[in-house]
């Protein structure tokens, strides 16, 4: 087991916990994506739109600094530093299957009213019935692409 990544892990989830709860104590809103890009590209919000920028800004920026500081894009092949702890291969399908998936991702989202950010992190903490059944939903629809995927068409690793 690789320690290293699993405490950057449990560092990110803590640091995740932690924004969504003081986003939710201090504007009373939910830290889900989906809801707050949606959010301020269709309703576009008078007044609230500078705490969306700015969360938004924030999930662009992390990324962009610790590439800037040599951090590569972490365990992605090619992309880290390090090439032996790589976990995460390059995109299998192209540019256009991840436009198709970004697609059908945005279109999950505005069925399941939410994304597993919103549903996952902040619905389960709040034992929202509705998100456990959205977050259930996540997970074995997830489990059964990759079984299909792997085995039933013979693709991904």
């Amino acid at each position: 087991m690789d320690w290293s990544s699993s405490l950057q892990g449990l560092a990110g989830g803590i640091l995740i916990g932690l924004s969504a709860t003081w986003l939710m104590a201090t504007l009373g809103r939910i830290a889900g994506i989906s809801g707050i890009i949606g959010t301020l590209i269709t309703a576009r919000p008078q007044g609230d739109s500078a705490w969306r920028l700015t969360f938004l800004l924030g999930l662009i920026s992390g990324p962009i600094v610790l590439m800037l500081l040599g951090g590569g894009l972490g365990n992605v092949v090619g992309g880290g530093v390090d090439v032996t702890g790589e976990v995460i291969g390059q995109p299998a399908g192209g540019v256009v299957m991840m436009l198709v998936a970004g697609l059908l991702v945005g279109v999950g989202t505005g069925l399941g009213s939410g994304c597993t950010s919103g549903h996952g992190v902040c619905g389960l903490a709040r034992l929202s019935p509705r998100s456990l059944v959205a977050t259930l939903t996540f997970l074995v629809v997830a489990i059964i692409t990759v079984y299909v995927v792997r085995h039933v068409i013979g693709g991904g690793a």
